[in-house]
């Protein structure tokens, strides 16, 4: 990617190491990204660093992400550009887990296999190999790989009930999982291990990078959801067609948008009958007021 204002460069990223004090990073850290201009969101765990960050310029990423590794080794990252903003502003929190699971286990990378997305399409399409999509319902609803197994989960917490109500379909199977930029996997390697599974092997580097990097993207249908203000991106890395229900933040396409239980800021047919009218009437209210903000600064 060459530099220039008009994009947002967009770098996500982690690294699954031992952090003893995760929230002594926030203050330092934060003031440096602020002082290069950068927004995004940034999570410390004790399990490691996860995060996905962008800026207007390049060579301000690039030494962000040099600042980190003094502390934190070197860091892969994917990269991808947008003329829509991803982040409204910079956040920087801390969590108990690199991915919530609602376990106690935890990640040791030595632990797992990877396969690169340059061989990914020849070995999942092994008749010997099951593959399995990590993500929630509404991210395998917007695209996923030909063939993948969902696990049904409206949450990764529910991953790991998932596994010991699936053992059966595993036996002498090797197993291919996959998400949007490789973290959940490393978590979901664990809670294979965990539960006696071992013949795991992940994506590296998850879908974005198989975007990336793969000589063929045949064995995918649809876009990508991705967790910044883009919503979705496509097989090029572009951002995609969907909005998001600001109710309850999933992915629509435009046929969502013509549902009648649609009314923009307020529901969506996904969340109708999740929402109370105390919920309606304050969504109604933000929406009012997000209107009014535009029709200002119009002028």
């Amino acid at each position: 990617m060459t530099n220039s204002d008009n994009f947002y460069y967009i770098y996500a990223f982690y690294s699954c190491l031992k952090i003893n004090k995760p929230l002594s990073y926030i203050q330092v850290v934060g003031k440096k990204a602020k002082n290069l201009k950068i927004i995004g969101t940034i999570i410390f765990t004790p399990e490691g660093i996860n995060s996905t960050i962008a800026s207007h310029n390049l060579n301000n990423l690039d030494n962000f992400i040099a600042f980190l590794e003094k502390d934190f080794g070197s860091i892969s990252i994917k990269k991808s550009k947008s003329i829509k903003a991803p982040f409204k502003k910079l956040k920087i929190k801390t969590r108990d887990e690199i991915v919530p699971s609602g376990t106690d286990v935890r990640v040791d990378v030595s632990l797992n296999k990877y396969i690169e997305p340059e061989n990914w399409n020849e070995f999942i399409n092994d008749e010997s190999v099951v593959t399995i999509d990590v993500r929630n319902n509404y991210e395998i609803g917007v695209g996923t790989f030909n063939k993948a197994v969902s696990p049904n989960t409206k949450n990764f917490r529910e991953f790991d009930k998932y596994i010991k109500a699936s053992k059966k379909l595993f036996t002498d199977k090797k197993l291919a999982i996959f998400c949007t930029g490789g973290i959940r996997c490393e978590k979901a390697s664990a809670l294979f291990h965990a539960n006696g599974i071992d013949d795991v092997y992940q994506l590296e580097g998850g879908i974005l990078n198989y975007f990336e990097k793969s000589s063929s993207t045949d064995n995918w249908t649809g876009d990508c959801f991705v967790f910044d203000d883009r919503v979705t991106v496509d097989k090029n890395l572009q951002t995609g067609s969907h909005t998001q229900c600001f109710a309850c933040r999933r992915p629509l396409s435009s046929d969502d948008l013509l549902k009648l239980e649609y009314i923009e800021g307020i529901s969506c047919h996904n969340c109708k009958n999740e929402k109370t009218e105390e919920d309606r009437q304050r969504f109604a209210e933000r929406q009012k007021q997000n209107l009014l903000k535009k029709i200002n600064d119009s002028y």
